[in-house]
């Protein structure tokens, strides 16, 4: 029996940027080998006048358009989805990505994705839908389709039959609470830059002792923040 497919919904103004780089790669083989599958929902379809309008101007004033959410909310209820399936919402103040989220995530079967734009969706939606924010980090896009796309590939990666070597999957950056280690290959000497010498004595034991030590290097030098709770955990210990 076969795994079920991951299924990734995505609510969106431009659904013609989809798979687009998901297409390539990995994620593009695993979603020809239908290890997860995209459906993608284009908002305007819901739309009321023979303009297809599906924002109006934002009550109290100011700049740019809202999206409205009776429209958007046809659009949400068109698609099927059990209570445990999440419901994300692509937006810059929104809690930021990481990746024992995307862990979560690919545990159940399906994730709904909302790709915002312009001024953003209105506040009632977001309330009576119970929808999560989520963000890539502290900067503006123009719109959600990248950071769906991003997500989504965060997701894919991960996915059972996705990547060659699952065991690579164990180093990376975030798996342990560090930044992930140096990589070197061949040429040995490259402008005058030499491979450490412990990645070639072939001792086992050292060497991992030096991938620890670099992520912490570059853990403790770049990011603080993920440092001071990787400290705070190994003392809970």
């Amino acid at each position: 029996m076969t795994a079920p497919v991951w299924h990734a919904t995505v609510f969106t103004l431009f659904p013609d940027m989809f798979p687009g780089p998901l297409g390539f790669s990995l994620t593009g083989r695993a979603l020809e080998k239908k290890i997860w599958d995209l459906t993608t929902v284009n908002i305007r379809d819901f739309a009321r006048d023979n303009y297809k309008s599906v924002d109006d101007t934002p009550f109290g004033g100011g700049a740019g358009m809202v999206i409205r959410a009776d429209i958007l909310d046809q659009a949400l209820q068109s698609v099927p989805r059990d209570s445990d399936v999440p419901l994300i919402y692509l937006s810059p103040r929104g809690k930021p990505l990481n990746q024992a989220m995307v862990k979560n995530w690919i545990k159940g079967s399906k994730i709904h994705l909302i790709c915002g734009r312009y001024e953003g969706i209105d506040e009632r939606l977001l309330q009576k839908r119970r929808i999560q924010e989520v963000s890539l980090g502290d900067f503006v896009l123009s719109g959600g389709e990248l950071g769906a796309l991003a997500l989504i590939d965060a997701c894919v990666r991960l996915l059972p039959g996705v990547m060659g070597d699952q065991g690579s999957l164990l180093e990376e950056s975030f798996e342990q609470g560090l930044l992930e280690y140096p990589h070197y290959t061949k040429p040995q000497v490259w402008e005058g830059l030499e491979v450490p010498s412990v990645l070639l004595s072939g001792h086992h034991e050292q060497i991992q002792k030096w991938k620890l030590r670099e992520s912490q290097r570059l853990t403790q030098k770049r990011r603080p923040d993920l440092w001071a709770e990787y400290v705070r955990r190994k003392f809970e210990k």
